[in-house]
């Protein structure tokens, strides 16, 4: 209903409505006993002409209203649907990368589309319609009993056995409608996985067992469906048998009160009447059930973004420091660090890192080298210690400012389905062509974009799979300096490139550390040799510090290393 207020004006709309469709419906069969009993009977045909003129009057009146009420209630619908899908995916940007490594992103997707669109059936035909049929109902009631009160529970006679058959049809429903949104979620979660590790299936040739992976989901989705199918084969024949002996019932003892009307007082005209009534009653009754389920499904829908939209705990807080400019100083002090706690990835590691100056960090798979660059860049929170940057928490400072001062290279580029151009700036209005192309030349990229097709503007289609890993290295190069950040990290940067292409971009990474705060992970150690300082990581703690002659000398963990890669290049 939060999402309801901005457009509370057609919502009470779409609610007046609703009152007045319920008060017309009833009418009818009011106005139908009245002329039968009163021109028909009499022969009065000015009369009947006359009723049916007002009959017809009133049923354009309800079209109307129920168009203007069907029309605003799905645009109502619309309208918070967007909104509510808006707000959704702003709160996912804005969470931890913690949320995102024990969440399926199958299971966000199905929360962002199909979650959302079945609260939009909510809206359209739940709610309001409910609404609606429930007011129809009393009113009819309301006529029924003050018709003629045995007609009336003559005529309700059956409605306890279609309640129970209504009350037994929304529980199973209500089930088999859940296990069809958990089917959804397990199914969009397993295509969107194995689509996207499609080379590591083809890789291993393990096509067929994930075929009859997927074949059991969607079998279990399919059974899902069909036991939905199954109730409603079943309730709707008995919800129809049960209406159609209540009007049973009500001719057979309506026809004999006809008959003797002088002791009965029942006349043709309000037997049809309650025979219309009838019908008119059991026909919402059917329907709410059936809305019952689909509000039941936007419940269970609901619950599911709501939950998501009320995750606190890994919503990224952001500061309010904003400097015009950073020096680039980096300094951990004490830091300890766990993905999950109590396995500390990061154990008390303290460093300082001078403006311009350039660090290496070396050290085995899982010694803590990306989880440092990770908390630098606060895609996870520390446990215990304290981050510096120009002096200041890191906690305090806002999270687009500290970005944008920090270029980094991953080893695994990831690249849109989108032009070269927006590929580098991220769809940043302030990013001019000329400072693409400046970037470009200053990492030795240009020539290669040149000879494509269209230069910026080739489609590197999805995860960038036109072009080779040595050219989407390079675009990665000049993403991260066509902003000029103060504080450079190549994480393995050259490692999934070729000799050719390393040699090539070697000259551009010394040009892109000048004057900026730079901190390399690499295990090639052509670019280690030139940093200020060398830090070596071992299960988490900073095992050795200082320069290459200086670590060589030590004949450590270090001098180790590089005799091992010299052996390969030997």
């Amino acid at each position: 209903m939060k999402f309801v207020t901005p457009y509370r004006g057609r919502f009470i709309t779409v609610i007046l409505l609703t009152l007045v469709l319920g008060v017309l419906a009833p009418t009818r069969p009011v106005l139908i006993q009245y002329t039968l009993d009163k021109d028909v009977a009499t022969g009065n045909y000015d009369a009947m002409v006359h009723m049916m003129v007002i009959l017809l009057v009133l049923l354009v009146i309800n079209s109307i209203a129920q168009y203007v009420h069907t029309y605003l209630s799905g645009w109502l619908g619309q309208q918070v649907i967007r909104d509510i899908r808006a707000r959704l995916y702003q709160h996912i940007i804005g969470l931890r990368l913690r949320f995102f490594d024990k969440t399926p992103i199958g299971r966000l997707v199905t929360r962002t589309i199909s979650d959302v669109e079945t609260l939009s059936d909510v809206f359209s035909e739940g709610l309001a319609a409910m609404a609606g049929d429930l007011l129809q109902i009393i009113f009819i009631l309301g006529f029924m009993f003050y018709e003629d009160w045995r007609l009336a529970l003559l005529s309700l006679s059956t409605l306890p056995l279609l309640l129970l058959s209504t009350y037994v049809f929304k529980e199973k429903i209500k089930v088999a409608f859940n296990d069809v949104r958990n089917a959804v979620a397990n199914l969009n979660t397993f295509v969107q996985e194995h689509i996207t590790g499609m080379n590591i299936v083809q890789i291993f040739g393990s096509e067929k067992r994930e075929f009859e992976k997927f074949k059991e989901i969607n079998e279990e989705h399919k059974q899902s469906n069909l036991r939905s199918v199954l109730y409603y084969s079943v309730y709707y024949p008995v919800a129809e048998i049960i209406a159609a002996a209540g009007i049973g019932l009500l001719v057979w003892y309506g026809a004999k009160g006809v008959i003797n009307y002088e002791e009965t007082g029942i006349t043709i005209g309000k037997l049809i009447a309650f025979i219309m009534y009838i019908q008119m009653f059991f026909r919402p009754i059917r329907m709410i059930a059936d809305r019952y389920n689909t509000l039941q499904m936007g419940i269970v829908s609901s619950s599911r973004i709501m939950n998501l939209l009320d995750e606190e705990e890994h919503v990224q807080k952001n500061g309010a420091h904003k400097p015009d400019h950073l020096n680039g100083e980096v300094s951990f002090e004490h830091v300890w660090f766990a993905y999950n706690e109590p396995d500390y990835v990061l154990k008390d590691i303290t460093l300082h890192i001078r403006a311009g100056q350039t660090i290496a960090l070396v050290g085995a798979t899982g010694a803590g080298k990306s989880s440092i660059i990770n908390l630098l860049n606060r895609f996870y929170e520390i446990n215990k210690g304290t981050i510096r940057v120009d002096g200041v928490n890191l906690n305090d400072y806002d999270l687009g400012t500290l970005r944008r001062n920090i270029g980094v290279v991953l080893q695994d580029v990831f690249l849109f389905s989108d032009t070269i151009f927006n590929n580098i700036t991220l769809g940043n209005p302030d990013v001019t062509e000329a400072m693409v192309w400046h970037a470009a030349e200053l990492v030795g990229a240009r020539k290669f974009i040149e000879r494509l097709p269209g230069k910026l503007s080739y489609n590197v289609m999805e995860r960038g799979a036109t072009l080779s890993v040595g050219q989407r290295q390079l675009i990665s190069f000049i993403r991260a300096m066509v902003y000029d950040p103060k504080i450079l990290v190549l994480d393995e940067a050259t490692s999934s490139v070729d000799t050719e292409t390393e040699e090539m971009i070697q000259q551009a990474i010394v040009k892109m550390m000048s004057g900026r705060t730079s901190i390399v992970i690499a295990h090639r150690l052509s670019t280690i040799q030139r940093a200020d300082k060398i830090l070596v990581l071992d299960h988490g703690e900073i095992k050795e510090s200082g320069h290459h002659e200086e670590l060589l000398l030590r004949e450590g963990y270090y001098s180790q290393l590089h005799k091992m890669q010299y052996k390969e290049f030997v």
